[in-house]
């Protein structure tokens, strides 16, 4: 019994069994000895002693009888090849399937399940446990070290491939020219870009009032030697001053040429992005040229590293703000899902017809799994087990059948003796 003994109260069990099976061979054993003392004396002419032996013998053959019954049920009694004894060795196989069949028919049903299921109220009951801050944490702890646990698992160099395959195949394989030509496009025809413009123009307007030496000696040193050091000035104040100038008038005039000539550039450029096949393989090739093969293997590989370790770090630390984010989501999601009876429904309708699908596609599957293990299980450890777990019950019916026996044979002595006389 040993392969399938697991539980530690199997050993209280086999002491009730035995103390059963010796309290109903003792009543054998009484009914015996009353039987031999109650035939000495109805021999010696005692006249009650008649209805003690009757009783007495009844109550032998009830006994014999359901030791009998229940010796079948697990060996052969006295080991005599008897027809329909041994019956849990002998059709172990057939049990189980029977066993399967029962738990299919009457456990695996649809019906069954649907009708259970709609009576549990199993979204307000998650709701109202997963809205406890305990539960929540609970929850996040749980899912972070699956999370976890997933994330070291998973193979570096797939994920690496993966990532690189998906960015090949999604983001360098298309071309860029035509998707990028359309979105600004539709910006120019938005005037999206104006704002972008006005930000530009009014920090170059900053950095001209701010960064005036800059402009000494850009032009002037380009000037001839013999050319007078004031003139030199000059001309730089001057680019200054013009260069300023432009700024704050392109700054203020949203209608200033130098705008218009932008606009205009802008909308050439999209149109050739989009149909010049010049312009478009020059963006390819310079495309390809950035992101060759061992720059997005090395690109996914620190994609996946950072991204792998950082989330990491986060599902271990109990107070990131990861976690807090989940636990809160938990919480949310909980109190709603106590409160809000459509969301109830809806959740609950959810998960019956999903088990009903279950149910209805596996439970000739689910069932087979009683009836392989069934048949997997040794047949005399299997008897063992089963004798173990109902054996001292059974054994009550041995002394029940002592007991029911005596009364039933005292009582047909006693109607036989009064209807046909001593």
């Amino acid at each position: 019994m040993s392969a399938l003994a697991v539980s530690a109260a199997d050993d209280e069990k086999l002491r009730g069994l035995r103390r059963m099976k010796l309290v109903a061979v003792g009543a054998l054993v009484a009914a015996a000895i009353i039987y031999v003392i109650a035939f000495v004396l109805e021999r010696d002419g005692v006249g009650w002693a008649g209805y003690v032996r009757a009783a007495a013998e009844a109550g032998m053959v009830g006994a014999l009888t359901d030791w009998f019954a229940v010796t079948a049920l697990f060996k052969r009694p006295l080991g005599l090849p008897i027809p329909h004894t041994a019956i849990i060795p002998t059709r172990k196989n057939a049990i189980g399937r029977n066993l399967g069949d029962f738990v299919e028919t009457n456990f695996l049903s649809a019906e069954v399940v649907r009708g259970k299921l709609e009576t549990v109220e199993i979204a307000r009951r998650i709701g109202e446990w997963m809205r406890q801050p305990e539960h929540a944490e609970r929850v996040t702890d749980e899912a972070s070290r699956a999370a976890t646990g997933v994330l070291r698992a998973l193979g570096d160099d797939d994920v690496r491939e993966l990532i690189e395959d998906l960015a090949r195949r999604h983001l360098l394989d298309p071309e860029w020219g035509p998707p990028i030509g359309e979105w600004v496009q539709r910006i120019i025809e938005a005037q999206a870009h104006h704002g972008a413009v006005d930000l530009a123009v009014d920090n170059i307007v900053v950095w001209l009032t701010n960064n005036k030496a800059v402009f000494d000696g850009l032009v002037s040193r380009r000037l001839p030697s013999w050319v007078p050091s004031l003139a030199h000035r000059l001309v730089d104040d001057t680019v200054y001053r013009e260069a300023l100038a432009f700024g704050r008038a392109v700054q203020a005039e949203p209608g200033h040429p130098a705008r218009g000539a932008l606009d205009a550039y802008l909308t050439r450029l999209a149109d050739s992005l989009q149909h010049d096949p010049a312009m478009i393989g020059r963006l390819e090739a310079a495309k390809l040229g950035v992101f060759d093969s061992p720059r997005v293997r090395e690109l996914a590989a620190r994609a996946w590293d950072a991204t792998k370790q950082a989330l990491i770090d986060a599902l271990e630390t109990p107070g990131s703000t990861l976690r807090r984010r989940v636990t809160d989501a938990v919480l949310d999601f909980g109190g709603r899902l106590a409160d809000d009876t459509r969301l109830q429904r809806t959740v609950d309708t959810w998960v019956t017809d999903a088990a009903v699908h279950l149910v209805s596609r596996y439970r000739h599957d689910i069932a087979g799994v009683i009836t392989e293990t069934v048949e997997r299980w040794d047949p005399a450890e299997t008897t063992e087990k089963i004798e173990l777990m109902v054996g001292a019950d059974l054994q009550f019916i041995r002394l029940n059948g002592t007991v029911v026996g005596a009364l039933a044979g005292l009582a047909i002595f006693s109607v036989a003796h009064a209807l046909l006389g001593a």
